[in-house]
């Protein structure tokens, strides 16, 4: 900021400090920290989803794709896991 001229023909310029921030302070901060907070919980929930979540019921469609339940029922107890099913003579 200039104030004026010098007698010598050269300006004079004054450096000012920016005065300290004395209301809401708290508020602002309060705003960026929930600003910062909601972009950042985005990020991870957009990386979780296509990082772990997407492939993960990629993996399970393509699992039961072809799974017989009854097979697996069957096998199971002609091993003789369930208590309640006699285990079958071959």
């Amino acid at each position: 900021m200039c104030i004026g001229h010098h007698s010598t023909g050269s300006w004079i310029s004054k450096m000012t400090l920016a005065k300290p921030q004395m209301r809401g302070l708290l508020t602002n901060t309060i705003k960026k920290n929930l600003i910062i907070g909601t972009v950042l919980s985005v990020i991870a929930v957009c990386g979780w989803k296509y990082t772990v979540e997407v492939p993960r019921k990629k993996k399970y469609a393509e699992f039961y794709k072809d799974y017989d339940a009854m097979a697996e029922f069957e096998r199971m107890k002609a091993l003789g896991l369930f208590q309640s099913c006699g285990q079958e003579e071959e």
